[in-house]
């Protein structure tokens, strides 16, 4: 969430920022700024009155010690009135408060400089292209999902049986593959000085809040609606939460933690042939690292998330490419998203596998994630996120590039968590 005093002392460099997402309610702005001088106006005058009613009641025990009997009484009157008018001046300071916050919460956050203007993925930019060859290209590939049935490892009709569409069942080397991968991406996050973190797999509102899935996303949460919790779509919320109404000291950043999580996400809308198997599931596992940062290192702290991911891809062997998303496909939340996508050559295709992002103040602004700086002023932290990485997409090309038309080869750097070499 957007700090008021900064749309209003930027309020040309907001509207520009939003222009460059398409975002069209770019009235909200000054509807934001009106209502906070609302709200200023309000506290300014039940500031007044309340120093009044201060005064007041210490003159009343004056007068009557005087004896002034007739004026202690007129007083009393007066503070009496001033009370009424204090209760209705803090019932319209709430509201003026309340209609300000639902206002801010609809602003989505500013890009960073060089996020390029666009309105869809089409318009996403190619910060680091594939050099070399690309495997299984086209019609001759096989997809995932054929591989899965013929190696016995995969079975969707399975997950439809026990939950329904998008909830896939992982068997044999299938399911070792995925555990090798999670115990892989741990342990590397882990030397990249990342502190590892199991976390709940159910928030509460407060939580979505806090990183943006409320009220942006709520549809496409699960909600447990008789206990008011939210299945998580990413262990960035609970994870990031950690932090949730904290001050902290400049000397504890930066702050890396990782986890591993399964993650749930209704996908409301989502069809047709780019949905098929493991491409688009409503339940799937992730690493995830995040970080909170010092504002002036976060975009240093950005770039270490990018080339840990890389090397990620590198040790997989798996060809991919890296986007800067335009303002069109950027988060709500984000200032700055890069997207990895690895190629899946059984369906000749790019899939997206990992999301790196910079949230800058954001979502510290409403997770009241504050630190103290030398001269001890209290100020906003950075908070960044990133996919390290997602599971099943990669499972997905893992399968489809190294089946050589008889078995299925696995990276080199896996052999040691699967014991297997090959599947068959």
């Amino acid at each position: 969430m957007l700090q008021v005093n900064f749309i209003e002392n930027n309020k040309d460099l907001v509207i520009n920022g939003l222009g460059v997402r398409g975002f069209k309610e770019i009235d909200l702005v000054e509807t934001i700024i009106k209502k906070d001088t609302l709200r200023r106006n309000t506290q300014s005058e039940l500031d007044k009155l309340l120093a009044e009613r201060n005064q007041a009641s210490k003159v009343i025990g004056k007068l009557f010690s005087e004896g002034k009997r007739e004026e202690a009484e007129q007083m009393k009157n007066r503070v009496t009135e001033i009370k009424a008018a204090v209760e209705k001046l803090n019932e319209a300071l709430n509201a003026a408060k309340q209609d300000l916050q639902q206002a801010l919460v609809q602003l989505p956050n500013i890009p960073h400089p060089s996020v390029p203007p666009g309105n869809t993925d089409a318009d996403n930019e190619v910060f680091k292209a594939w050099e070399g060859e690309l495997p299984n290209g086209g019609e001759a590939g096989t997809p995932h999902w054929e591989l899965g049935k013929k190696f016995n490892l995969l079975d969707f009709d399975l997950g439809v049986k026990i939950t329904g569409s998008g909830f896939p069942v992982f068997l044999g080397k299938g399911a070792k593959l995925e555990r090798s991968l999670i115990s892989f991406f741990l342990d590397e996050a882990t030397k990249a000085g990342y502190l590892e973190v199991v976390p709940p797999l159910m928030v509460n509102s407060a939580s979505a809040y806090g990183t943006g899935q409320l009220p942006d996303k709520e549809g496409q949460m699960y909600h447990i609606t008789e206990d008011e919790l939210y299945l998580i779509p990413t262990a960035e919320v609970p994870i990031t939460n950690i932090y949730r109404d904290t001050i902290l000291k400049e000397s504890d950043f930066p702050i890396k933690l990782c986890g591993y999580t399964p993650c749930f996400r209704r996908e409301a809308g989502s069809y047709g042939k780019d949905v098929r198997g493991l491409n688009r599931v409503h339940q799937f596992d992730k690493v995830e690292i995040v970080r909170f940062e010092h504002p002036e290192k976060s975009y240093a702290a950005l770039e270490d998330m990018l080339l840990h991911v890389e090397s990620l891809l590198d040790r997989l062997e798996l060809p991919y490419r890296i986007l800067r998303l335009c303002g069109g496909d950027l988060g709500f939340t984000s200032a700055l998203t890069f997207d990895f996508e690895v190629w899946a050559g059984g369906q000749g295709r790019w899939l997206e596998v990992s999301s790196v992002s910079n949230f800058e103040t954001f979502q510290a602004n409403r997770l009241k994630l504050r630190y103290k700086d030398a001269n001890g002023k209290t100020n906003l932290a950075h908070t960044l996120n990133g996919s390290a990485l997602a599971l099943a997409r990669i499972v997905a090309a893992l399968l489809e590039n190294n089946f050589d038309g008889q078995v299925i080869r696995i990276p080199e750097v896996l052999q040691p968590y699967t014991g297997f070499d090959v599947i068959e």
